[in-house]
């Protein structure tokens, strides 16, 4: 078995960015509730589409770093059991955490029995952001899936065909979901569609093909761009106006990631991290090992910020954001970032420290 986990990639920035964008996401969901004004609002509805790419680049890096890592492919028990401590342990304490400390923030409903706490933590009704979660865990449970389809995508048209196969499935699906469900007022009863893997399953295989052939990815890329910026910047505007046809006062509850304009941006901007993080890793920047290091703490830190963004809210962000919008907003955001990671690290030194101190006194001191 070839655990390769002390390598930067691809998939390290992916993770990165879409866990500093969604904390964003979460600062402009909480500054909303300050009632801002109808031009704040539509400032901070463009500020948050354009962070609307976080559920897909995660997916996409965590597919790609786990088809490196596992290759070949390990026993299924051996894998589960690497995950467990990293994110399977994490979930659960985090889910409990927030269920325990902070009930108001259950989503959809509020459990008042065993059966619906069980639930709201399983479907990822704990905390706003949490329904990422249920979702991502079901590839990681899946993984076998993509073992397989890592190893038969030998040849680089076989990799065209599974491509291009899924996105066309992708494409039907967006068209009934834009016809049927989303000009519905009671499309949020849909949530559904969030949790289950089937309407991220383009990401995951394209994150499984973008590592198997990674040097026509990058070839590619390094090319395009530059028409990647100008597809993402027309999507942007798709977006905008979309979200806008529900009313002037945004709700950032009438946004989807299955609404095509969305699908371009977010494959448009995972494009651009991509060649980003190829120009980064071909030239040796000495940011490799900052961006690793992120990444390693990119999953539990995107646990933990809703939880202290919410200490930092009312330990006095929410009076700074009431009295100044946008320096609340950046402050609420700077804080999260830094004390979510900071506490991550803090908890992986402590787990290491505890791991040494384990060892036999002869190997603690070779």
């Amino acid at each position: 078995m070839n655990w390769q986990g002390d390598e930067v990639d691809a998939g390290d920035y992916l993770k990165v960015a879409a866990c500093t964008a969604v904390m964003g996401q979460s600062v402009l969901s909480l500054a909303l509730t300050v009632e801002p004004t109808l031009k704040a609002q539509a400032v901070m509805a463009g500020i948050y589409l354009a962070v609307k790419f976080t559920a897909p680049a995660f997916i996409w890096g965590i597919l790609f770093t786990t088809s490196r890592t596992t290759n070949p492919a390990p026993s299924y028990g051996s894998y589960l059991k690497r995950q467990t401590p990293t994110l399977f342990l994490p979930t659960v304490i985090w889910t409990t955490l927030y269920l325990w400390l902070m009930p108001s923030l259950q989503q959809h409903r509020t459990a008042h029995n065993w059966g619906s706490l069980l639930w709201q933590g399983v479907g990822g009704n704990a905390a706003p952001h949490l329904w990422y979660n249920t979702m991502m865990l079901q590839f990681i449970l899946l993984m076998p899936i993509f073992w397989w389809l890592r190893d038969r995508v030998n040849r680089p048209q076989v990799a065209k065909h599974w491509g291009w196969g899924i996105g066309g499935l992708y494409v039907l699906a967006m068209i009934g979901f834009t016809q049927r469900v989303y000009p519905t007022a009671h499309f949020v009863r849909w949530y559904l569609l969030d949790r289950f893997f089937l309407g991220f399953l383009l990401y995951a295989v394209l994150g499984v093909l973008c590592w198997r052939y990674w040097s026509v990815w990058q070839r590619w890329l390094s090319r395009f761009w530059g028409v990647l910026v100008l597809v993402a910047c027309v999507a942007w505007v798709g977006q905008n106006w979309t979200l806008r046809q529900w009313g002037t006062a945004v709700d950032f509850g009438h946004t989807s990631y299955y609404l095509p304009a969305t699908v371009v941006f977010d494959l448009s901007v995972i494009g651009l991290v991509l060649a980003f993080a190829g120009y980064q890793i071909r030239r040796r920047a000495r940011s490799l090992g900052v961006i690793h290091g992120l990444a390693q703490l990119a999953y539990p830190s995107y646990l933990a910020n809703v939880f202290w963004l919410q200490i930092i809210w009312r330990g006095g962000g929410a009076t700074l954001t009431r009295a100044h919008l946008g320096l609340g907003i950046l402050v609420c955001y700077g804080l999260t970032w830094i004390i979510s990671f900071s506490f991550s690290a803090l908890i992986a030194q402590s787990i290491d420290l505890i791991k040494w101190r384990r060892q036999p006194w002869t190997e603690r001191n070779r």
